[in-house]
């Protein structure tokens, strides 16, 4: 008999007592190639002048050569920030003072933001209910004869629909970038994520699948675009007239520059990007397995011809079916010592920002400029967003681990028992578990009888197909 009352949430003893190491890409490799590159005491090469230093040093050229081969594009261009790099997209593309620029209101802030730096209007679209990602149909529907571009965001590791908004895009004359931030090696009929678009890239930060500390990687196959992505990275201002360069337009530089310890790093890093997004799918698939019995709960979808790099697990919980609310379940999941749960994501269309509307200054600069075209309700408009938050959404975080490591058990180890757990018993408000749960767990068998008896549960095993099935019984 499972009693509610074992629940570490009402008083009963945690059943993970072990901290998970921190998610940690690094090892001897990228150690002796930043050591290397100390040695050499060359820690930078760029000049702000039209120069051939102006590129770069030898391992910033590396390691755009190795991304240009690695993501199959024709111009890699690496920067000290995916914010920096977010920023030189949107300015490299032409946008002018009062261009409005469709985006998704389900980002990391830095994606709006590098549309207002240039004094264009951020225009917030809905989200797609099973992808997360900005929908095609709202898209469509907030297009204005001031529109100029799409940001299309590849949210929690998977692409946004590019054929889509890529034909969308054609039939309005709009150029795309491609926010990849979190999806680095997913892929997309055929392409990876990030490199369908007029412009894409990719996060380097800490916490990102592959690092240099912090740093971004700018791609493209457009080589009027790469010119001006290198210029505005570099103090443009100062090098077009040496370089020859008529069009003045955005030629606002900045040191947005990547230095070469950063860069070694990233050479090392690249090369393990595709063995950690194995680890990672493999955590998901786990995970997927595990939740697959319970109901309430949507687990992740990939469509085909495509993959997920599970930068996050994102699940939606169905919490009318469920009858309790996402703060209660992951309030008692954190009680049992379960780590790594996210349980929201922000909406940055709500951000005081956009609701008041100051940014340069105090005065509503830009909206409130002469070459703003229109009025624009950040309040509005954006309802699949809302449905989804009030099914609410809790988002799973996980590090890729080694199959031997006994001392932390993932995730995907332990959460489906505990959702399952939760879902059963928190949800009718019972004292024992009223009915059989089919749990596919990841235990070895002696730890989960341990594990077990510890809450007094009637058990038993069979062999189905080949496997040791765990039944739950009253």
């Amino acid at each position: 008999m499972f009693k509610i009352n074992n629940l570490a949430l009402n008083g009963g003893g945690k059943v993970i007592n072990t901290s998970f190491t921190k998610y940690n890409t690094i090892g001897i490799e990228e150690k002796s190639a930043a050591l290397q590159v100390l040695e050499s005491g060359e820690l930078s090469k760029f000049l702000g002048e039209w120069d051939p230093d102006f590129f770069g040093g030898t391992k910033v050229q590396e390691f755009e050569r190795q991304c240009e081969g690695f993501f199959k594009v024709k111009h890699a261009i690496v920067v000290n920030s995916w914010t920096s790099g977010l920023i030189a997209a949107v300015g490299a593309i032409g946008i002018e003072p009062g261009d409005e620029v469709i985006v998704s209101p389900w980002t990391m802030s830095a994606s709006a933001t590098a549309i207002l730096h240039w004094n264009a209007i951020p225009v917030f679209a809905d989200i797609d209910e099973q992808s997360f990602c900005i929908d095609i149909k709202s898209i469509e529907d907030n297009i204005t004869p001031y529109t100029k571009a799409i940001m299309a965001i590849d949210i929690f590791g998977r692409s946004a629909d590019m054929i889509g908004i890529m034909k969308l895009a054609k039939q309005y004359n709009l150029k795309v970038i491609s926010d990849t931030a979190q999806a680095p090696g997913a892929m997309y009929h055929g392409k990876y994520a990030g490199t369908l678009a007029d412009i894409g890239g990719y996060s380097l930060n800490y916490h990102k699948h592959i690092h240099t500390g912090e740093g971004g990687v700018v791609v493209t196959n457009n080589d009027t675009y790469a010119d001006k992505l290198r210029l505005i990275r570099n103090h443009a201002e100062a090098v077009v007239e040496a370089k020859g360069d008529s069009d003045l337009s955005n030629m606002i530089g900045y040191n947005f520059r990547l230095g070469e310890i950063e860069c070694a790093i990233g050479i090392e890093q690249i090369k393990k990007l595709p063995g950690l997004i194995k680890r990672r799918q493999q955590i998901a698939e786990r995970l997927t397995n595990g939740f697959k019995e319970l109901s309430g709960l949507q687990t992740p979808i990939v469509e085909n011809n495509c993959t997920h790099v599970y930068y996050v697990y994102p699940m939606i919980l169905d919490i009318e079916k469920l009858k309790i609310s996402k703060e209660k379940i992951v309030e008692a999941l954190r009680a049992e010592g379960v780590q790594g749960i996210g349980s929201k994501y922000q909406n940055i269309h709500l951000l005081p920002m956009y609701q008041k509307k100051v940014a340069y200054g105090s005065n509503g600069f830009p909206w409130t400029a002469h070459f703003s075209k229109r009025n624009i309700d950040y309040k509005k408009g954006i309802k699949e967003l809302i449905r989804i938050s009030k099914k609410e959404v809790i988002i799973s975080f996980f590090k890729p681990f080694e199959e031997d490591d006994d001392s932390q058990l993932s995730l995907g180890n332990k959460f489906p028992y505990y959702h399952s757990e939760l879902g059963t018993i928190l949800k009718r408000d019972v004292n024992i578990l009223n009915q059989a749960t089919l749990i596919y767990h990841f235990f070895s068998k002696r730890k989960l009888i341990d594990y077990l008896n510890t809450f007094n549960i009637w058990f038993q095993f069979e062999n189905i197909a080949g496997k040791q099935i765990l039944f739950i019984k009253k």
